[in-house]
């Protein structure tokens, strides 16, 4: 866990429950470079209708903050040191089939052959540099449930 006071760590999140009625999109952040988890907050900040609920910088504690927070959208980095993002994909995934993760990397997510099952229904791929709120939209709004 990072102790940085700009990281807003998965343990003093609130809850995705604590939104009950909000129509907003719970939204978990997961890289290892605080830089990019920062770029990544001040994307969902800026998009109407999604609200950050959580930050993580390794695929255990991505594991550990969806069963905390319970996050609609799942933003995670591919590579990452211990578990990766694609192997915290799958265990996120056997959980809770119909959490939406975007697998995100500076190559092609998709390019990665451990990846290509996981980035077909509902989970999608995106660079790292590509991404915007539009697409962010879009993905979410093709792949949830």
């Amino acid at each position: 866990m990072v102790n940085s006071e700009r990281t807003l760590r998965y343990e003093d999140a609130p809850r995705a429950d604590h939104f009950a009625g909000d129509p907003r999109v719970t939204t978990l952040i997961v890289d290892d470079q605080i830089a990019f988890r920062e770029a990544l907050a001040e994307l969902i900040d800026a998009m109407p209708g999604f609200v950050l609920v959580g930050r993580a910088c390794t695929g255990e504690e991505a594991v550990a903050a969806v069963e905390q927070m319970s996050p609609q959208l799942v933003l995670m980095d591919v590579a990452m040191p211990g578990m990766g993002g694609i192997a915290a994909a799958r265990v996120i995934l056997g959980r809770y089939p119909r959490i939406v993760i975007v697998l995100i990397s500076i190559d092609n997510p998709a390019l990665y052959p451990e990846a290509r099952d996981l980035c077909r229904g509902v989970v999608a791929c995106a660079r790292k540099q590509d991404l915007r709120p539009s697409q962010l939209r879009r993905v979410w709004e093709q792949h949830h449930t």
